[in-house]
């Protein structure tokens, strides 16, 4: 009888994603410059370089145009190079062009003076994790850079339930699908704090922590990164 219910829950998740792919894979496309600089100083050079996720939440890459407001004052190539020329100030610009001919855009302001100042990127972010299931999924976590790694730290307030088979972890830009996302691996801690250790992935590479029953294919939970 236990048995029957449990395949009958199962079954229930997974018919309900049948015929929803498609459409619930879709997600925002997003554009960020992920290396900046307040101030250039006049004679060098700085890299820009900006990450660009599509509409199913893939990055690709080549698809940037970098631009200047000002190139006698800063010059900037196609691959993000930034050549400070002249004092001033220039508004930079990375762009890239969406399949139905929308612009994705954005925008910083750079001056060109005495001394180079990088902008230092955040050293940690945080979400929340929450299921999208009847089944208990909850809990904060904070992401972070520790001696080259990726430290994701889920807060003692986290639980989950036992009951699913192949519950497996995620990093992703797309908390639809498990398509290019990252496998962190089988979940098995279902309840307190507990740490993940990730070699050579960025602090700024995903948007999402999300959770899988990979067996049957079925998105369990997710948490939005802040």
């Amino acid at each position: 009888m236990k048995n029957t219910i449990y395949i009958a829950l199962c079954t229930l998740l997974f018919s309900a994603c049948i015929g929803d792919d498609i459409i619930m894979d879709r997600v925002d496309e997003t554009l960020r410059i992920t290396a900046q600089a307040a101030s250039i100083a006049a004679g060098e050079t700085f890299q820009f370089v900006a990450r660009f996720t599509n509409n199913i939440g893939e990055t690709e890459e080549g698809k940037v145009a970098w631009r200047s407001s000002d190139e006698t004052i800063l010059s900037i190539d196609q691959d993000g190079l930034a050549t400070a020329v002249a004092q001033g100030v220039v508004t930079i610009s990375a762009e890239v062009t969406l399949e139905d001919g929308a612009i994705l855009k954005q925008e910083m302001d750079v001056e060109v003076s005495m001394v180079t100042v990088e902008i230092e990127l955040p050293t940690s972010r945080s979400g929340v994790i929450q299921t999208t299931t009847f089944y208990d999924l909850e809990g904060d976590f904070t992401i972070s850079v520790v001696d080259e790694k990726l430290v994701i730290e889920i807060a003692d307030n986290y639980k989950a339930s036992s009951a699913l088979p192949g519950l497996y972890v995620y990093l992703t830009n797309n908390p639809n699908s498990i398509n290019d996302a990252l496998e962190i691996g089988e979940v098995e801690i279902f309840n307190g704090a507990h740490t993940y250790e990730l070699e050579n992935v960025g602090l700024m590479d995903y948007d999402y922590i999300l959770y899988f029953c990979k067996p049957f294919r079925v998105k369990v939970g997710d948490g939005e990164i802040e």
